[in-house]
């Protein structure tokens, strides 16, 4: 099967990917091209700014979290009739450990068999860049990297110096690059950048990259090598559906907005309504639902906002001591307890489901890929499970007696556990826990998950409080 697509990878962190991605995504779309927008890793912040450009949702391809198969898959079911744009993580070869085929965007390529653009920093830099280029190419020929973008290029005369080291000496075409522009940095803070509903004059920022992608970089190249992306298997793809009439309530505003869009699409193929609600602005939870899903984000950046609303806290809270099954991922983990304390030292009440406070702290308390043991009944397992997941998170929970864990979480580093802790706090049928789980990693989870919200479905193996 021919899909059109390229991976944008770059050298390292901090060289423009983002920048790069979503300029080109942008001047592809206004040229009235069906982007299919894609992001290597346990991202969710790209694949907003990606979402936001294209008009298309882009979904997450993490070669660890997910196995190749899955990857084939869910890539094929998104990409048809498009072209596909893959937005790498950090550098290349960056993985998980050091591994170079474990969660790296050069490992994504290789399952996809997918052309590698790779962006380069070309502040300060001549003939070097070549070497630098040429180390990339050589690391591992099965990557089949195409093209070279160079960034904070100060000028046409810099670009042609380092254009002609690069294709003389690797025999990789440089397909453009981009001047520095103060005007287009988008701005950052304690997770990384600040997500696309927040960043102000958003749309303006977007158009003066695109202007700039299409001033200076060859579209027509990037397109071409799209088109000669080698053909790849098709798939016939459709979930079985576990529930019917199921209704889940989904939180979604600027403080709940962290989703694998494929785990809002296997709810969906497994027969659930998916029901928007603004923990920030609603009044109340919508009417009829059976379940929750609620998201990370940054609900202490709208810690205040979301005290004030008094009366979506108390009908959370009520829904969930009658037994709606709750899963509450992250920044959803940290509104169900009783209070967040930001990093200015104030204290907001939150639901107060959980008998704990989540704190603020300065710095990362989790940061990185994890194997998550769910060892007791809960909202998500009726039995003893196994998923992947990641977690990324500076807050962390005030420690009691009285909090009940599901989960056993271990660290691997190579083959071996490394580090164990506690987590997925369960109180009533709600699962509050930090780490961030991807469906397709065990399909099993979302179908515990919806028969536990199905009026059909017995939930005497689900013990909880009244």
């Amino acid at each position: 099967m021919n899909l059109s697509r390229f991976v944008l990878a770059g050298t390292q962190s901090g060289v423009g990917k983002t920048t790069v991605s979503i300029g080109i995504m942008a001047a592809l779309t206004k040229r009235g091209l069906d982007v299919a927008p894609f992001k290597v890793g346990p991202d969710y912040i790209d694949p907003a700014f990606h979402t936001f450009v294209t008009n298309n949702q882009s979904r997450n391809l993490d070669s660890w979290l997910l196995d190749e198969d899955i990857i084939k898959k869910l890539f094929v079911k998104n990409a048809k009739d498009k072209i596909s744009i893959i937005e790498g993580v950090m550098g290349l070869y960056d993985g998980y450990g050091t591994s170079k085929d474990e969660g790296s965007t050069a490992h994504v390529s290789k399952i996809l068999k997918s052309p590698v653009v790779l962006i380069v920093n070309g502040k300060g830099i001549s003939t070097s860049a070549a070497a630098q280029v040429l180390g990339y190419k050589i690391y591992d020929e099965d990557v089949d990297i195409k093209g070279v973008i160079l960034n904070n290029i100060s000028g046409e005369a810099h670009y042609e110096l380092l254009k002609e080291s690069i294709e003389r000496d690797t025999n990789i075409k440089c397909v453009g690059y981009l001047k520095p522009n103060k005007n287009i940095s988008l701005e950052s803070r304690h997770l990384g950048l600040i997500p696309s509903g927040e960043v102000k004059d958003l749309k303006e920022k977007i158009n003066t990259i695109s202007d700039m992608v299409e001033e200076t970089i060859d579209l027509d190249a990037l397109i071409q090598i799209a088109q000669e992306a080698e053909s790849v298997e098709d798939f016939i793809y459709e979930e079985e559906k576990t529930v019917k009439d199921v209704n889940i309530g989904v939180a979604f505003d600027q403080a709940f907005n962290f989703y694998y869009q494929d785990n809002l699409d296997l709810l969906k193929e497994l027969g659930a309504n998916l029901i928007y609600f603004s923990p920030l602005r609603d009044n109340a939870l919508p009417k009829n639902i059976h379940g929750l899903y609620i998201g990370g984000g940054f609900p202490e950046v709208f810690a205040k906002e979301l005290s004030k609303n008094i009366s979506m806290k108390e009908s959370i809270k009520k829904s969930i001591q009658n037994g709606m099954p709750t899963y509450a991922e992250c920044g959803g983990f940290m509104y169900l307890t009783k209070a967040i304390t930001t990093l200015e030292d104030e204290t907001y009440e939150m639901v107060g489901i959980f008998d704990t406070v989540s704190k603020m702290t300065t710095r990362l308390q989790r940061f990185g890929y994890v194997h998550v043991n769910i060892d007791k009944p809960c909202s998500i397992a009726r039995e003893k499970s196994y998923i992947k997941a990641h977690e990324f998170h500076r807050s962390l929970i005030e420690e009691n007696d009285t909090i009940e864990y599901a989960y056993i979480v271990d660290k691997i580093k190579n083959e071996q556990k490394i580090k164990s802790w506690k987590c997925g706090v369960k109180k009533y049928n709600a699962l509050g826990a930090y780490a961030h789980i991807h469906f397709y990693s065990n399909k099993n989870i979302a179908k515990s998950f919806l028969k536990n919200c199905s009026n059909d479905q017995d939930r005497s193996g689900i013990t909880y409080e009244k």
